[in-house]
């Protein structure tokens, strides 16, 4: 039997593949679409959100009204231009098609948690490899997205273990939160954004070269702050 977290907690966008990058080009092309240019202040403030928070600060962002027929439309063209960009193919993450094997290999129970939606999760899941994960959990399956802790509560609920006996690997100060709001340990490795220390948080500039013996210390040194 393996030591360590009772599971591993992966987050998709910029974590596994790198597809924040293309999530800037949709948001981008979909801002200009509805009259105007999303900010550069706007653009890191969606980093890891959900559809609906992304949609709320892309209108704000614009000075545009939330009105529900105009954001069900920016929807649909953020969600079919991302599936476009997404289908002409996203490239890894530094070292996290190993650091999923070395999981796998070691014995480790993992689920997939991620603010993207089914839709656009589905194909992504084809190519990271479904075998991973035991569960997927998105962002429009559950009450409240990451910042909030539900997808990671989610995830552990599934997985039948407590979130607080898990360790969970991000990319982003909202997936960090979300995490850590569940009791889970963060194994942070920022992409698009810095993402401020913690105790409950080990940061790791990539994924490459990841062995069990990292991953258990990781673990090792976030649970002290999570059960004092």
């Amino acid at each position: 039997m393996t030591t360590g977290p009772a599971a591993v907690l992966w987050d998709m966008d910029g974590t596994l593949v790198d597809s924040e990058k293309v999530w800037t080009v949709s948001l981008q092309d979909t801002a200009r679409a509805l009259g105007g240019e999303l900010s550069a202040a706007g653009r890191s403030a969606v980093i890891g959100s959900d559809m609906p928070r992304t949609l709320a600060v892309l209108f704000e962002d614009l000075g545009l009204a939330p009105e529900p027929a105009r954001l069900a439309e920016a929807e649909r063209l953020l969600s079919d231009h991302t599936a476009e960009l997404f289908a002409a193919g996203l490239e890894w993450r530094p070292g996290a098609r190993e650091a999923l094997r070395m999981v796998r290999a070691a014995g480790w129970p993992a689920a997939l948690v991620t603010n993207t939606g089914r839709a656009l999760t589905e194909p992504v899941l084809d190519v990271i490899g479904r075998q991973f994960f035991r569960f997927t959990v998105c962002g429009d399956e559950v009450a409240a997205g990451k910042p909030d802790p539900d997808p990671y509560l989610r995830a552990a609920e599934l997985l039948g273990v407590s979130a607080a006996d898990c360790l969970a690997v991000e990319d982003s100060p909202t997936g960090a939160l979300a995490a850590e709001r569940a009791g889970a340990g963060v194994l942070v490795v920022p992409c698009e954004e810095p993402v401020p220390g913690g105790p409950g948080r080990v940061l790791r500039t990539s994924l490459s070269g990841l062995t069990p013996a990292d991953l258990r210390h990781a673990y090792a040194l976030t649970r002290p702050a999570r059960v004092a």
